[in-house]
């Protein structure tokens, strides 16, 4: 069952440095930190994503992209407009990939205030970081798994940061309930929010963007925001009292 826990870990580790450099920091600034603490951040990415390493501004372009035409035919990942999710990631991939490679035009308010770390993005996105990641991954499988069926993680380890995605893109936009009305599809998906670490209040986020805390109710509990609180009163990042 190591594998099993390996998995597990590995996987909160990563939807926590998604939620919170990617989303919450590269995104929409809801904290500050130093530029050391931002290198951390940055390298934690890398090694908690592996193969599927994401870029911060990429990811930054992209999900403002999102917010201003959520579920609209210019929404990079709008579940309506595909009939798989598959096809979804498919595009958000294609489009992700032109914003990293500086090929897209994007529009100039969707640009800047992101974390910017050009010879890490280069090396953690090239296929030789890649591929040397995948193959540690897949000799740590062949090491310590005892059942043939804990292979079926394997895939979904190689592609940890676009699975992570896809869940929340998909099911955030398609299944669960509202607590605001907004002019998209958004909505809250409880049943899958523990594995993605507040991310899944889609809704809240979507009616309350600059807000740290993706939790209203007294049932919503959003693990990433109390995280950072914690790593606030360590004093290694700072939050503001408009984005708390």
């Amino acid at each position: 069952m190591w594998i099993v826990l390996l998995f597990v870990a590995n996987w909160f580790v990563a939807i926590f440095f998604q939620s919170s450099f990617h989303h919450r920091y590269a995104s929409h600034r809801m904290f500050t930190m130093s530029r050391a603490m931002e290198r951390v951040f940055h390298l934690g990415t890398w090694i908690s994503q592996g193969s599927s390493y994401l870029s911060p501004r990429a990811y930054a372009i992209l999900h403002r992209e999102h917010h201003a035409f959520s579920d609209t035919a210019r929404d990079p990942h709008a579940p309506a407009f595909f009939s798989n999710v598959l096809l979804m990631m498919w595009e958000t991939g294609r489009r992700y990939t032109a914003h990293f490679k500086g090929i897209s035009s994007p529009e100039a308010r969707f640009l800047g205030d992101y974390p910017e770390w050009p010879t890490l993005e280069k090396i953690a996105s090239s296929w030789t970081s890649r591929l040397a990641f995948g193959t540690v991954i897949t000799l740590v499988y062949i090491w310590l798994a005892t059942a043939w069926w804990q292979f079926l993680l394997l895939p979904f380890h190689w592609l940890m940061g676009p699975t992570q995605g896809a869940i929340v893109n998909w099911c955030g936009h398609r299944y669960g309930y509202r607590n605001f009305k907004t002019g998209d599809a958004s909505r809250n998906f409880l049943p899958l929010d523990f594995l993605c670490g507040g991310e899944l209040f889609q809704n809240n986020h979507h009616h309350a963007s600059g807000r740290l805390n993706f939790a209203f109710r007294k049932f919503e509990i959003d693990p990433t925001y109390w995280a950072l609180r914690g790593l606030a009163l360590c004093r290694l990042i700072h939050l503001t009292a408009h984005h708390v």
